[in-house]
């Protein structure tokens, strides 16, 4: 069961990946995606997908999200809220995470406890965890040795 401090974040996150899509740099595809990424410790750093004509240089909202706090020293995840959907409409649908980000969470998230939040509104909205979404997910500890 989540408590109210956890809804009331969640509210807070939902609605900062909505002001995050409206930065999102779409001009092939038409379609916004924003992130907001909480940090564990209290910090949100917020993301929009960024397109490139050649397509495979383009970078999802939550990789955008993720690689800000990471080069900021940022590396302890609570949760993010994914929201996305055509450009000039509202979120009518759910938007997860493609499987690059996954993994990308992966690397820096526990999946047994880090929440991906995919949202439609600040009010409406479902959540995951990591291990759900990417339950096999490879990390570190596939490596067979430490790289701390």
């Amino acid at each position: 069961m989540k408590t109210g401090e956890e809804m009331e974040d969640y509210k807070e996150l939902v609605a900062a990946a909505i002001s995050a899509r409206e930065m999102a740099y779409t001009p092939y595809s038409k379609f916004g995606v924003g992130a907001a990424l909480l940090t564990k410790s209290g910090k949100i750093y917020k993301g929009c997908n960024i397109e490139n004509a050649t397509y495979t240089p383009t970078n999802c909202a939550e990789r955008t999200a993720f690689f800000k706090a990471v080069s900021e020293g940022e590396t302890e995840f609570r949760c993010i809220a994914i929201v996305g959907g055509k450009n000039g409409g509202s979120i009518s649908e759910l938007c997860p995470p493609c499987g690059v980000c996954r993994q990308v969470m992966m690397e820096f998230c526990d999946p047994e406890s880090f929440k991906i939040i995919l949202g439609k509104s600040p009010d409406q909205w479902e959540v995951y965890t990591l291990k759900e979404l990417l339950p096999l997910g490879f990390s570190r500890a596939n490596l067979g040795d430490k790289h701390d």
